[in-house]
This record gives C-alpha cells, sequence and structure tokens, in this order.
C-alpha cells in the first residue's frame, strides 16, 4: 500500500474545497493507495509532479520513498505557474527537513 502524506499547505488548501471537489480529491488519493493507480500525471522534473483533472484542477506531489506521496499544494491550471514553484520549495524545505 502506498502511504499518502499531506503538508499542512495542502490540508490547508484542501478544506477551502467545496465537499463534491474534496471527494472527489479522495477518491484520487484511495485509487492511488490501494491500486497504485494515479490517472493524468504529468512529471515536471526534479522529482515534482502533478495530478491532473480535466476542470483544470492540480494536485502538485513527491514520491519520497518507494511507498510514499508526499501532497505538496493543490490549485488550477490557471495559477499553475505560481503554484509549481511554491511546490517546489516546498519540497526543497521537506527534503532539507529529512536530511
Amino acid at each position: 500500500m502506498i502511504v499518502v502524506e499531506r503538508t499542512e499547505d495542502f490540508q490547508h488548501w484542501f478544506e477551502k474545497e467545496t465537499l463534491k471537489s474534496q471527494a472527489q480529491i479522495e477518491t484520487r488519493i484511495i485509487n492511488i493507495q490501494l491500486h497504485h493507480h494515479f490517472g493524468d500525471v504529468k512529471n515536471l522534473g526534479d522529482g515534482l509532479a502533478e495530478l491532473r483533472w480535466k476542470n483544470g484542477r492540480r494536485i502538485y506531489f513527491s514520491v519520497v520513498e518507494d511507498t510514499v506521496i508526499l501532497l505538496l499544494i493543490g490549485g488550477i491550471k490557471n495559477a499553475q505557474n505560481k503554484d509549481i514553484k511554491k511546490a517546489r520549495v516546498l519540497f526543497k524545505r521537506y527534503a532539507k527537513d529529512e536530511t
């Protein structure tokens, strides 16, 4: 089973989403945990990737260990460049804290 960890930034973003969106996100996370099925994913380089939805929702994540997925932050396609920059900063901070 894959372990999914959430940063505080991710959780803060998640709690602002509608209940319907939260349910969709949780379903996707469960599919990753139980079935190793990520769905539409794009590799962004340097250990960062994004889960993508057709409605423009994005979740930025990193695989920290073979079985640990770190959810960094969520956002929408229109704010993608800003969100990717923030996700990279969060990932570097997390990696630094782990060493």
